[in-house]
């Protein structure tokens, strides 16, 4: 075994550590390692973060107890709860040094090398970093100990880190004060034990996926003109003066005609929320840095989120979809993974996805859909998520309509004016860059999301399965405007659930000449609008199908 080999094999996740104080030349030859590591197009975008404060260290902490008790609560049972216990899994106030190891996102604001396949290459440059780090304090006779169990988005506010810099983790630094016999802690304590073995596996045969492209079909007319009448006739017939009841006799006729009968019924109503990371989001668009798409959907497989409480209240079945989110999930989250590639590229320098991509977006987003109506459901609604994915849809509005970009983008999660008007200038940008083809799909690709083209393909899959479509805000309403371009047959099926904050909507909605339910001021998207404009709906089918008609209630019809 070479010395080399020792090092690789000693080096352990530490949380046991003495209270000796770290030499500053331990560190610099640490950190320099760290320097020395693989970084994707050779790139400077790894920076460290000092922290010996006693009080930021207690704050740090804090935010690991809060975590921890969420961890606690995912364990499997009673017996591993107590195991999970019983671990130590920080010594974030006993080390005597923090590091915080970041990588920053804005070097992507400019053409990287090595970045096309995915933008986490930056965030794996830091991961080789902080192995270099941790070999150079093994070999020195120190150690460190990886904190991951934060909520990032809390810890990076609680450092006061700027928009683009993305932390992997805490470090504890220090003297270890145990070797934990030679083998990872975790192993020791028999919580489980690593095989001695690498996994390797000679692949030699290759897989060509499938792709669909049946999506251009166009379903044939089943409404008449005849039936549309008797719909009108029974809607006026109610103990009511016509037209009294406004939208609600709209929608009760279009549900009526979408359904072919003069008593529809909704039959088990699902919302689907699709969520990607979009590569613009690098360029500072957004409010909320990128990580906040992979938080928000482990909230909403937590319970925790708007729409699992409006979709609860209103008895509304709800599917969250990954349809590209920059992050690994969990296998056995109740999850429906439909992951194209963990985010788009950034439109600003290059397509956002292959047309392969964008075919395979309509081709999952049909699928999720599909498995959706052989439930028996005949109701869905739209929702979605992804920092900066109000920018991709500007772009598509923009696009598409021939609007000018200023009159299409707006605040999405909160930006101030002046990280507005970058906005503006970088999408403008993005549109000038283009030199490719005029055609949609050619457009869809470059300027698309995953979420909103499988959205796309999710409502037209709904329209060939005779489903009442619930669209939620600006941005599922693009994703209807890429659907109606393709068939606009669909609008019969279309409710649009409310006009959202985003200045852009209401002019979206009137380029499509539609009227939207609600006007909230609603601009959080997850499908919210849908749900919260569902009871409306039902109202509508309930009136039909319940109230009295003069007939039936002995009133007379006669005006007086």
């Amino acid at each position: 075994m070479t010395y080399l080999d020792e090092i690789l094999k000693s080096r352990r996740d530490t949380r046991h550590f003495t209270e000796e104080q770290i030499p500053d030349a331990v560190l610099e030859k640490a950190l320099q390692a760290g320097h020395w590591a693989p970084s994707v197009g050779l790139t400077d975008a790894t920076k460290y973060y000092l922290i010996r404060s006693v009080e930021m260290k207690k704050a740090i902490k804090d935010l690991f107890l809060d975590y921890d008790q969420k961890a606690i609560a995912l364990t499997e049972n009673e017996p591993q709860k107590a195991a999970y216990k019983a671990l130590k899994l920080e010594a974030i106030e006993e080390a005597p040094l923090g590091l915080v190891i970041c990588y920053d996102r804005s070097v992507l604001n400019n053409f990287t090398i090595g970045t096309v396949g995915s933008n986490e290459a930056i965030k794996f440059s830091s991961v080789c970093a902080a192995q270099n780090i941790w070999l150079s304090l093994t070999e020195q006779g120190y150690s460190m100990g990886w904190v991951s169990i934060l909520n990032y988005y809390q810890f990076k506010e609680l450092l006061g880190l700027p928009d683009n810099m993305e932390p992997i983790g805490y470090f504890c630094v220090g003297k270890p004060a145990t070797d934990y016999d030679n083998q990872p802690m975790l192993q020791q304590l028999n919580w489980k034990q690593k095989q001695q073995n690498p996994l390797v596996e000679e692949l030699s045969i290759l897989h060509q996926s499938k792709v669909e492209t049946t999506f251009f079909e166009v379903p044939n007319e089943i409404n008449s003109a005849a039936f549309a009448k008797a719909v009108q006739y029974k809607i006026d017939q109610k103990t009511k003066p016509t037209g009294s009841l406004g939208v609600l006799e709209v929608l009760a006729k279009q549900i009526a005609m979408v359904f072919q009968t003069l008593e529809p019924k909704i039959v088990q109503p699902n919302i689907v929320v699709f969520a990607a990371d979009h590569g613009i989001a690098n360029h500072g668009v957004s409010a909320y840095p990128q990580d906040i798409t992979r938080q928000m959907v482990t909230n909403f497989l937590d319970g925790g989120a708007a729409i699992n409480v409006f979709c609860k209240q209103n008895e509304i079945n709800l599917s969250i979809v990954d349809a590209g989110v920059n992050y690994d999930f969990p296998m056995k989250m109740d999850l429906i993974s439909a992951k194209i590639g963990k985010g788009t590229q950034s439109f600003l320098h290059t397509a956002a996805m292959s047309k392969t991509e964008m075919q395979l977006c309509f081709s999952k987003g049909a699928t999720i859909v599909k498995t959706i109506a052989k439930t028996g459901s005949n109701c869905i609604g739209f929702g979605e998520m992804g920092i900066g994915n109000t920018s991709t849809a500007s772009v598509l509005m923009s696009v598409i309509t021939g609007f000018l970009i200023e009159e299409c983008v707006g605040k999405g999660t909160g930006i101030n004016d002046e990280k507005l008007q970058q906005k503006i200038e970088i999408l403008k940008k993005s549109i000038e860059n283009y030199t490719g083809e005029a055609d949609l799909e050619s457009k869809m690709a470059y300027f698309g999301g995953f979420e909103i083209l499988q959205m796309a393909a999710g409502m037209l899959e709904a329209y060939r399965n005779n489903m009442l479509i619930l669209v939620d805000g600006f941005i599922c309403t693009v994703a209807y405007l890429v659907a109606f371009t393709k068939n606009p047959l669909i609008k019969k099926n279309t409710i649009f659930s409310h006009q959202s904050a985003e200045q852009a909507h209401k002019k979206l909605l009137d380029y499509l000449k539609v009227d939207a339910i609600l006007q909230l001021d609603l601009r959080l998207g997850e499908g919210t609008g849908c749900a919260l404009a569902f009871p409306i709906i039902e109202s509508a089918v309930a009136f039909l199908n319940d109230m009295a008609s003069f007939e039936s209630a002995g009133v007379s019809s006669k005006k007086l």
